[in-house]
């Protein structure tokens, strides 16, 4: 944490340890008073069972930490945001299996436990993977709640395994997820990616992570595209976004064909969908920490993809970092996720530690 969140909020805690942290206060615009604040709280308490005290280095801002951050707030208590972290173990619980003081990690936390946006964390190690050890902390903490995102949608809901073919269409390419997930499609499967995109480097980083085809998402004949690529019809979808999408996907999925979304649209009428008998997946990587479920599978998954990451398969999504941990950098990063015109992850970090520059 930089020095003025060092300093910040030390009336109130004399005599008891504190970590510095920034913290939301009022929900609404960004730019309200207490959006975002440079605080300090109590430290946490010891590790017990199978947490991790992890020493935060680097955080990414995803659209879940501005929608929290927006939402009511109407008691006025702080919250500490942030999913997506990296950085050193540095105690464990008694029933700690998995990692030990001094390793490096990364991982996604819960919705419900104090977040990542604080100089120290407390999480599931079960939730939590081994940072990949050619990445930095500032590269490593773009990849995890996407990460999971875009596995959890493509291997566990779609059930595609490296002997699938046929092809899939990644809609809003260029945002977090869209940009692991076409990686890890490419990388583990032998489907054909049409990724959507519309600004010129939107398209061209959707183009260098591996998509096979690019088309215009704004283009008016969006459906014709995706048909001259696939006759037939699509045999997967992949959607951030799905608020006026249904028609589109009746049109251009082939019939028996499967979609999984992650957007929170209450109002979708699917029916729509059943003439051509299409199969329809919600995925939400947080349902595992919050229902207590299988959590092991998170860590898994995130051994794999730092695997895959060292052996030169899958590449960060860091596209932009900004220093120091702060609640100025940290408004700089919701602000940037706010425009809608992210291409890829912003990071947050203490230092950019990164060997190069994002590409």
């Amino acid at each position: 944490m930089s020095a003025a969140a060092q300093q910040a909020g030390q009336a109130g805690h004399a005599g008891q340890a504190t970590i510095a942290t920034v913290v939301s206060r009022a929900g609404g615009p960004l730019d309200g008073e207490g959006s975002l604040v440079d605080a300090r709280i109590p430290a946490p308490a010891a590790p017990t069972g199978h947490d991790l005290l992890v020493e935060v280095a680097a955080v990414s801002v995803n659209p879940v930490d501005v929608k929290v951050r927006a939402s009511a707030n109407p008691d006025g208590r702080d919250r500490v945001l942030g999913w997506d972290a990296a950085g050193t173990v540095l105690a464990v619980g008694e029933d700690v299996t998995l990692f030990r003081p001094g390793d490096e990690v990364f991982y996604a936390g819960a919705l419900d436990r104090p977040g990542s946006y604080a100089s120290q964390q407390l999480v599931d190690e079960r939730i939590v993977g081994p940072k990949p050890a050619t990445l930095g902390f500032a590269d490593a903490a773009a990849l995890p709640l996407t990460g999971i995102t875009a596995w959890e949608a493509l291997f566990d809901k779609l059930g595609l395994t490296a002997d699938s073919t046929g092809t899939l269409l990644v809609l809003g390419a260029a945002g977090g997820v869209g940009s692991i997930l076409i990686q890890l499609a490419t990388a583990l499967t032998g489907v054909t990616v049409i990724a959507t995109a519309s600004r010129p480097e939107s398209r061209a980083w959707a183009e260098r992570l591996g998509a096979h085809v690019v088309v215009d998402h704004s283009a008016p004949d969006l459906d014709r595209r995706i048909l001259d690529v696939a006759p037939g019809g699509v045999d997967y979808v992949f959607t951030p976004q799905s608020r006026g999408r249904i028609p589109l996907f009746a049109t251009v999925v082939r019939p028996f064909g499967e979609i999984v979304a992650i957007d929170d649209e209450r109002d979708l009428d699917i029916m729509a969908l059943k003439d051509r008998s299409l199969s329809w997946h919600w995925e939400f990587m947080f349902a595992r920490a919050r229902h207590g479920y299988d959590l092991i599978a998170q860590h898994t998954l995130l051994a794999r993809i730092a695997r895959l990451v060292d052996a030169g398969r899958l590449r960060t999504t860091r596209t932009r970092t900004l220093t120091p941990l702060d609640a100025a950098s940290l408004r700089e990063a919701h602000r940037a996720v706010e425009s809608g015109h992210m291409v890829g992850k912003v990071v947050v970090a203490e230092a950019d530690d990164s060997p190069h520059a994002p590409a």
